[in-house]
């Protein structure tokens, strides 16, 4: 039996697992680690600025395609708790991400070692597991059980902490005598598949909601082909978005209380019957509960048993992975096709068809300042169906999800749950580093843009291109409009007169603080302003070409308005559209009538 460290062994297993990205930064107490990575040669290392950065952009490489598991490595101390943010995000998004961290040697755990701090016990409630191996032996059978966790069941994030002296000792350990762990997935059965199917079957008026679930299980083909055999509407979650095409005839709009659309809120409305499907009924979703299950009937399938009635009773529960329940009720209704026993919804499906041609957000405005819908409006024009968008929080997240539209599986990557300020440049470069031959559009607003800004150095070092569209109206948008419910203002400005403005190089930004035109071109990005509406288009489509060019993120910068307010409420049939709302889809260029150029 060959003898190795055991940070050699687990470069091994990383790779026989499937790995071939790492995110991270060195430091003393995980160079051993660092050390086998670059003796093995096999695994690419992107260098992150800040250990957060790093979790973020592995969170990113797993969204960005079925199967990934991004992997970030940390030294010890503040590099485990800067990832606790990271894993948080990954557990509330059923991410699995692997994070390593280096550690004080055994000995000195309990005598307040430099930088020595139980990150296991801190991490443990927002991983699957979270453990310091105090066993060199025990390293192989820790990351094989890692993986297995990660794959098995609701996925999630995993943290293994290694001593320094765990990490420099020889163990016996054989590759090739490696196997991965299988892993477990729970899966309904036909006799509860056909109860679901009667329900939706009975209903008039049934909903699919698809959550995030079926993006995880990489069953977006089989939910389409469900909807369209049934002819049932698709309703997705934000983190299910993307499973069926917008522009698809069952794609019935997104409901919610902010990230959702007119239409989808009153299909929503007027159906008496939901089947979800791998989603968390995430309060952003549902808004006022009495509303949103008052005269409907639910059916609920989830691959966590826990999370069935979490949030409210359904008629029907069923644990069960989404790929596995979809093939099923795929099967099932392909059987009540050919007898004829499926009920005709064409007319439930072309009331849905026509509110979604009709109640439509109004984007088409000329002003200067700029209106944040026109951004939108143009980015729609630009990009086209293949292209992926990043963002996480903020008002620019909201108006993106009421105003683009996406076409593709796993082409709107979110930040759903936690929306930690700061996740959308690192996520986005984790996102271009797992497949760099798809089109990246990242959408932040200032503040959440200047929490990671330090990330763009990333970008240019390794040449990840990317367009970032910044939304710079030097405010807390989101908060400052929460903050009307209190009747303040308070300490939700960015905005500050920047004494090397000069409003001749900047026209437009006096006023507006910090100039991120000139930070981003020195971290080494290119980056543009745009003042006007009628600029958009051409900016977004030289910022194209510059990242094509150069391999470098290109920023974006569109001067808004101050004060915006974006539709929102707190109930399905009490949003606030803020005179956004149209029935006239002329005037809402981004409507699905119009398609991406």
């Amino acid at each position: 039996m060959p003898r190795m460290r055991t940070v050699d062994a687990a470069v091994a297993i990383l790779r026989r697992e499937g790995i071939t990205d790492l995110f991270g930064l060195p430091g003393a107490a995980i160079n051993p680690f660092y050390s086998a990575v670059r003796a093995d040669g096999g695994l690419r290392h992107t260098l992150a600025r800040h250990v957060e950065g790093a979790a973020h952009m592995a969170e990113g490489y797993t969204r960005a395609a079925p199967g990934n598991i991004g992997v970030c490595v940390g030294t010890s101390g503040p590099a485990g708790t800067d990832m606790i943010t990271g894993l948080y995000s990954a557990a509330a998004d059923s991410i699995p991400i692997l994070c390593i961290t280096g550690q004080a040697p055994v000995a000195k755990l309990h005598k307040e070692d430099f930088q020595a701090v139980d990150i296991a016990s801190i991490a443990r409630p927002l991983t699957k597991m979270a453990v310091t191996v105090l066993e060199p032996a025990q390293v192989p059978g820790t990351f094989a059980q890692a993986f297995h966790l990660m794959r098995s069941g609701r996925p999630g994030p995993v943290l293994i902490d290694l001593p320094i002296d765990v990490q420099l000792a020889e163990i016996e350990f054989d590759i090739d005598a490696y196997e991965p762990l299988p892993s477990y997935r729970p899966v309904a059965s036909r006799a509860q598949i056909d109860r679901a199917l009667d329900l939706l079957c009975t209903a008039q008026r049934p909903v699919i909601v698809a959550g995030g679930g079926v993006l995880n299980a990489d069953a977006a083909d089989l939910l389409v082909e469900f909807a369209e055999l049934t002819g049932t509407p698709v309703i997705p979650t934000l983190m299910g978005w993307g499973a069926i095409p917008d522009d698809h005839p069952l794609m019935a709009g997104m409901a919610g209380i902010q990230t959702s659309h007119r239409y989808g809120n009153a299909t929503l409305l007027a159906s008496d019957h939901v089947l979800g499907i791998g989603n968390r009924w995430a309060n952003r979703h549902t808004g006022d509960l009495d509303t949103y299950t008052a005269g409907r009937t639910f059916t609920h399938i989830d691959i966590e048993p826990t999370q069935i009635g979490r949030v409210f009773a359904p008629d029907l529960g069923i644990a069960s992975d989404a790929r596995a329940a979809l093939a099923l009720l795929v099967e099932a209704a392909r059987e009540r096709a050919s007898d004829g026993t499926l009920p005709d919804r064409s007319g439930w499906a072309g009331e849905c068809a026509g509110r979604k041609a009709t109640m439509l957000r109004t984007t088409h405005y000329d002003q200067v300042p700029i209106k944040p819908h026109r951004v939108y409006e143009e980015m729609n024009r630009v990009f086209g169906r293949d292209t992926r968008y990043v963002t996480t929080i903020g008002l620019s997240q909201i108006a993106a999800a009421q105003l683009l539209h996406v076409y593709r599986p796993r082409h709107w990557i979110n930040a759903g749950q936690a929306g930690p300020l700061g996740w959308t440049v690192p996520a986005a470069l984790g996102v271009v580093a797992a497949d760099p031959t798809q089109e990246v559009v990242a959408i932040s607003g200032d503040y959440d843009f200047q929490f990671m800004i330090e990330e763009l150095a990333v970008g240019a070092q390794f040449n990840l291109p990317y367009v970032h569209v910044l939304v710079n109206n030097a405010y807390l948008g989101l908060i400052r409009q929460a903050q009307r419910n209190f009747d303040m203002d308070f300490c939700v400005q960015l905005s500050f007169d920047n004494i090397n403005a000069d409003d001749d190089a900047a026209p437009g930004l006096k006023g507006y603080g910090v100039d991120h035109v000139k930070v981003a071109e020195g971290l080494g990005c290119k980056a543009i302003r745009v003042v006007e509406p009628d600029a958009i288009a051409p900016a977004l489509v030289e910022a194209r070409r510059l990242a094509a060019e150069h391999k470098v993120p290109v920023v974006v910068e569109v001067v808004l308005e101050r004060v915006t307010d974006i539709a929102m409420g707190t109930a399905l049939d009490a949003v606030n559209e803020f005179g956004g709302a149209t029935s006239d889809p002329a005037d809402a260029p981004t409507s699905i009538l119009a398609r991406a150029v």
